[in-house]
């Protein structure tokens, strides 16, 4: 690998660059706490190693030269975060603490399992369909491998490594995110996160097809 530390930079960069994932670690962990948010981080970290195994099978290539599956593959991504935009706009739930105390009187752990779930599906589903990140690994990548070496090995290497990044500064992300619950928990507060997080999602979605 080539410029293995200018990589790491540029990657860090990419990671803490306000896009999709960071607008659903945000809206899970606020929303569900912070186990709702690492089960996001989880979730995307499986489709970053989706698209990992992807390229060293040489088809993230074939994927991008072929324009029916890159637009079947931007169509389904776009329309999956229009939902979800759509979804976060209209949802009436807000985050004060009386909706969490009752909340917690109601089944709290087959609650808490299906926000898991969802929450680890939304940010796997949410990196498989998103077609940027093909690009990541057809046109960022290739940059640092060196053509005499492996170049399997060093697209894991290099995968592991934008994987790595990307949970380490969510992470970071999320533990500060539940640290300021108790300032953000205020249902006005509630109330305008949702809107714009939902307008934010529907925003990504036609950003994907443009």
């Amino acid at each position: 690998m080539d410029n293995l530390l200018a990589y790491i930079l540029m990657a860090l960069m990419m990671s803490m660059l306000p896009g999709t994932d960071t607008v659903l670690i945000m809206k899970n962990t606020l929303n569900h706490g912070a186990k709702a948010g690492r089960y996001t981080i989880l979730g995307m970290a499986t489709g970053l190693t989706f698209w990992t195994v992807i390229a060293v099978l040489g088809l993230s290539v074939v994927i991008a030269q072929s324009v029916f599956l890159f637009n079947a593959i931007k169509y389904m991504g776009a329309a999956y975060l229009f939902y979800l935009g759509v979804r976060a706009f209209f949802t009436k739930n807000t985050l004060s603490l009386e909706a969490v105390q009752a909340e917690r009187q109601r089944s709290i752990d087959k609650s808490s399992r299906h926000h898991y779930k969802e929450s680890y599906l939304q940010g796997a589903i949410s990196n498989i369909l998103n077609p940027k990140t093909v690009l990541v690994y057809i046109t960022f990548m290739p940059q640092f491998i060196d053509l005499n070496g492996n170049t399997n090995q060093q697209l894991i290497g290099l995968g592991l490594i934008l994987t790595i990044i990307a949970v380490g500064w969510f992470l970071i992300l999320v533990y500060f995110l539940d640290h300021m619950k108790k300032w953000l928990k205020k249902p006005k507060f509630q109330k305008v996160f949702q809107k714009s997080t939902g307008v934010m999602l529907i925003g990504f979605g036609v950003k994907t097809v443009i």
